[in-house]
């Protein structure tokens, strides 16, 4: 999980066009509070003795890519040489090592592990063998519960399938986006078509417990006709699972580029309405074949067996260690982010040094926002919990925000639970923004 800033931006009008900007919500306090001037936070709690019921996450960034979409604000590099890839590897390995060391996490085994990019696929055999090895010696895997790899298809021999599955993959994640080669081509993604059928094919054949495939609603030049075809291939694939997103504009994508060079407020994509409304048609064509909602973005065949350990552990405060450039994770309250420049990243390990640049110690009611809210993009929220876990009856915390969701159309409102409608789901990120401190909304990025 990496990412780099943003300017400041509110969240967009919930039927306009798209303008530049972010609206997806991933952590609380917003990115831009976090500071250099927090980070002897990290050193008291990596002195501290570990907390037992608390879940422990590890999270390496793989920034390298064969080409950098335009619609791409995360940090990767799309130049380099290998053995420049090599030093970066070998940096994270360090990381580990240094972290692994230290008194709160000294001893203890993660629950998931998730590889994130840029493009993890990237890498070749030796290297990814080399990588998890050392992983697995200095935090064993006989605890895990699951493996996320993210894999862009045309990166997917089956010699590296079978490696991937090798290392303890549990759940292969495909970037394929988009099924039209044109599509793809456009908006600068670096596989075709037929690379997504090979891989996929190939994937299901050697076993892989869950593969889950994405997509995008509303890439430049995308049509209605174009995304209902997207919907029919995946359908025919059946995946364990489908994650799709709402394309946004962030401010360092070379779509915000050409936006600046030809003087447009608003990108050449689909509006927010009509990509809402694309995701809807996803998720009932979907349901029709006998998947499920699972969140504001994912459709799943089996909820009985298709979990999202990452995903929960990391909403539910679960302890994650991040390691690479630019990856951000959560250690015992305080929220790191790392360098986000590879040199500076690279040269900081080789000194012994931690690579962290900024922080945030959250206090307990920031941390009962960040649960909630983030909890709410799964569908719904039962109030008895957070009473249980924070002390805190939400119907009185967030009366007016509740209320104004439930007047809206967007929310039902119980004693016992939650529920967000259908309407309130697909645009959950942007409605988040009511549950912010006054203080953190209209803030850079989320």
């Amino acid at each position: 999980m990496s990412t780099e800033t943003l300017p400041d931006k509110p969240a967009p009008a919930p039927e306009g066009g798209t303008e530049a900007g972010n609206y997806f919500v991933s952590n609380y306090p917003p990115f831009s509070f976090w500071q250099a001037e927090q980070i002897p936070a990290i050193a008291r709690v990596l002195d501290s003795p570990p907390n037992p019921d608390v879940p422990l996450g590890v999270y390496f960034h793989i920034p390298f890519c064969r080409k950098r979409c335009h619609f791409c604000y995360f940090r990767v590099y799309t130049d380099r040489k290998p053995d420049e890839i090599r030093r970066y590897v070998r940096a994270g390995m360090k990381e580990f090592e240094m972290y692994a060391k230290r008194n709160y996490l000294k001893g203890r085994k993660p629950q998931f592990v998730y590889f994130g990019g840029g493009t993890p696929s990237y890498l070749s055999v030796p290297q990814l063998e080399e990588l998890t090895g050392h992983l697995k010696e200095l935090m064993p895997w006989d605890e895990i519960q699951e493996v996320t790899f993210e894999a862009e298809p045309g990166t997917l021999t089956e010699k590296k399938l079978d490696a991937i599955r090798n290392m303890g993959v549990t759940r292969l994640s495909l970037g394929v986006e988009n099924f039209d080669d044109h599509i793809l081509d456009i908006n600068g993604r670096a596989h075709r078509s037929m690379e997504v059928y090979r891989a996929y094919g190939y994937a299901r054949n050697i076993g892989f417990p869950q593969i889950n495939i994405d997509l995008i609603a509303g890439m430049l030049e995308e049509t209605e006709d174009n995304w209902k075809r997207c919907v029919e291939k995946a359908l025919e694939m059946q995946p364990d699972c489908l994650t799709i997103y709402q394309m946004e504009v962030p401010y360092n994508t070379g779509i915000y580029k050409t936006m600046q060079e030809e003087g447009k407020l608003v990108a050449p994509i689909a509006g927010w309405a009509t990509k809402r409304r694309w995701v809807d048609y996803a998720f009932s064509q979907f349901e029709a074949a006998g998947y499920e909602v699972g969140s504001a973005y994912t459709v799943v065949k089996n909820k009985a067996t298709t979990k999202f350990v990452y995903r929960d552990g990391l909403f539910g405060g679960a302890d994650l260690l991040p390691l690479g450039v630019a990856s951000f994770g959560h250690l015992g309250g305080v929220h790191i982010q790392n360098n986000a420049d590879i040199g500076a990243y690279c040269d900081a390990i080789e000194r012994g040094e931690h690579a962290v640049f900024r922080a945030y110690a959250t206090d307990p009611d920031e941390r009962l926002i960040r649960d909630f809210i983030l909890h709410l993009k799964l569908g719904s929220v039962k109030p008895p919990h957070y009473q249980k876990k924070f002390g805190v009856n939400v119907l009185e915390r967030f009366a007016p925000q509740l209320a104004w969701l439930s007047s809206e159309g967007f929310a039902t409102v119980t004693p016992e639970i939650i529920t967000m409608h259908r309407e309130g789901l697909l645009q959950v990120d942007r409605l988040l923004h009511e549950f912010f401190l006054p203080h953190h909304r209209h803030a850079r990025y989320t």
